[in-house]
């Protein structure tokens, strides 16, 4: 007889990022910053002392080092992953039982419930305000109503680039009983981060990631944080060896510079900040086409009405973004690719009202 996949394999799609060639990227959320070719001439010669015919670390101790360093946290209630997703995976396969419930908000990112799905989980889903927002009240009540053993959430949030301030964080995780996963891929980008109080939580995880602010997106790196008994479960759970000797190396050179990456920080911000004061002026221009949301993140949300055409008219121009049904996702990019971006966008946008 022949195989057959299981019930909950058998219709799925893989993960569909863009690919193609394009001119312009701004889909990804990555860093348009490159590492300085001082820091990679530095990432060179330490491959001379890794020992490639050996395992890695299995806990990655330089690179939680420099983390804790960077951040102001205890090296200790901190676990390195193969990004951010590795960990999404682990600890839905982990701390989920087969029928526990699983509470994720929408929008979000869309793989949190696929990593529920896989661990046949039941999802319950928390509908934001109209405007994007959270009702932490709200979300309190269908968390402790729905028995959710699991909250998982982005703060700030992708796709929405809006986030909910720490006191409203603290609020909801002491008045659950359920485990907070809390994604932090883009708190580099805002001042309210959670992770210095992360111990003091006896359900919180933080999730944080170097693809976004760091420019390491290629050598996916991602930690958990929480505190030592958490840790401790995280560190059991984990494959001994997630982490290869080349992503460690690297990830702790880049976060011993400090200076460096509060520049490139900087530099991000900047440009987030200039994206969205021209998409603002371009909202202004033509109301009926563009409704432009504030942003604590390196990205901008555009809600449009025409925004599969808009999509594709860039694509159509070698211009990359996220095409999310009736809101485009738009990267921060360098101020040529912003230049580039706006001047095309605007063009598509004038077409349709200057027929």
């Amino acid at each position: 007889m022949p195989y057959t996949l299981n019930d909950k394999l058998k219709d799925l799609k893989p993960y569909d990022p863009i690919s193609g060639d394009y001119s312009i990227r701004l889909d990804a959320n990555e860093s348009f910053l490159e590492l300085p070719i001082e820091l990679l001439e530095k990432a060179q010669y330490a491959m001379a002392d890794i020992a490639f015919n050996r395992y890695p670390d299995p806990n990655a101790t330089e690179l939680c080092e420099s983390f804790g360093a960077y951040y102001g946290i205890d090296p200790a209630l901190v676990t390195a992953g193969n990004g951010s997703d590795e960990w999404l995976f682990i600890i839905a396969s982990s701390f989920l039982m087969r029928g526990d419930k699983i509470l994720t908000v929408e929008p979000d990112f869309s793989m949190y419930r696929f990593y529920g799905f896989l661990a046949e989980a039941e999802s319950v889903v928390y509908q934001k305000k109209e405007d994007l927002t959270i009702d932490v009240d709200a979300l309190i009540a269908a968390v402790n109503e729905s028995g959710a053993k699991v909250v998982l959430f982005s703060n700030p949030c992708n796709p929405t680039s809006l986030g909910l301030r720490r006191e409203e964080v603290r609020k909801l995780i002491t008045s659950v009983s359920a485990l907070v996963v809390l994604d932090e891929a883009y708190m580099d980008f805002w001042d309210q981060s959670l992770l210095g109080e992360v111990a003091q939580y006896d359900n919180l995880i933080i999730l944080r990631t170097c693809s976004k602010a760091f420019g390491m997106a290629a050598v996916r790196l991602g930690f958990a944080a929480a505190n030592p008994k958490l840790t401790q479960t995280l560190r059991a759970v984990k494959s001994p060896y997630n982490v290869n000797s080349v992503s460690q190396k690297i990830g702790a050179l880049v976060m011993n510079e400090p200076e460096l990456l509060q520049q490139a920080l900087g530099e991000i911000i900047l440009s987030r900040k200039a994206l969205q004061a021209s998409l603002k002026e371009l909202e202004s221009k033509y109301p009926d086409q563009l409704y432009v949301y504030d942003s604590c993140t390196n990205f901008v949300l555009v809600r449009m009405p025409r925004a599969k055409e808009v999509f594709e008219g860039l694509l159509e121009r070698g211009i990359a973004v996220r095409f999310m049904g009736d809101t485009l996702r738009i990267t921060a990019g360098s101020a040529e690719e912003n230049a580039q971006l706006l001047k095309n966008l605007e063009s598509l946008l004038s077409s349709s009202t200057n027929p």
